[in-house]
């Protein structure tokens, strides 16, 4: 899964202490997005093109209906697709060291529940 990808990035720009914090989160939410992503395909369903995790945790509740504990953590990382990246204003705008680290233990919810729930031959090779 490309979702893999995004935690080494997230882990890397969070390690250094010039990191910039806004890219790290939003590198959360495409993990996040990259685990739900992958399970509606294995569906048999063309995922919407959205950053709204929370959606797509809805659409795959269908299918599986424990993914409902998910909407709430989906809900929570949906904005960082955006909200860090594209400010309403031209202020310097970064998330809080809580605030990333919290996204980051949101996407490790949602990816090991995503792999929980894949068969065997569905899962990537490293799990991380």
């Amino acid at each position: 899964m490309k979702a893999e990808s995004d935690l080494k990035s997230a882990r890397v720009l969070s390690g250094d202490p010039e990191g910039p914090l806004d890219a790290a989160i939003y590198h959360c939410q495409q993990r996040a997005e990259k685990s739900v992503k992958p399970f509606l395909v294995f569906k048999g369903i063309t995922p919407e093109k959205t950053h709204d995790v929370r959606k797509l945790s809805i659409e795959a509740s269908a299918f599986e209906k424990i993914f409902e504990k998910l909407i709430t953590p989906a809900a929570a990382l949906t904005p960082y697709a955006w909200e860090f990246r594209y400010p309403d204003d031209l202020a310097d705008v970064e998330p809080t060291r809580e605030e990333f680290d919290e996204a980051l233990q949101q996407t490790r919810e949602i990816y090991n529940f995503v792999l929980s729930i894949l068969p065997k031959e569905a899962q990537p090779i490293s799990k991380n």
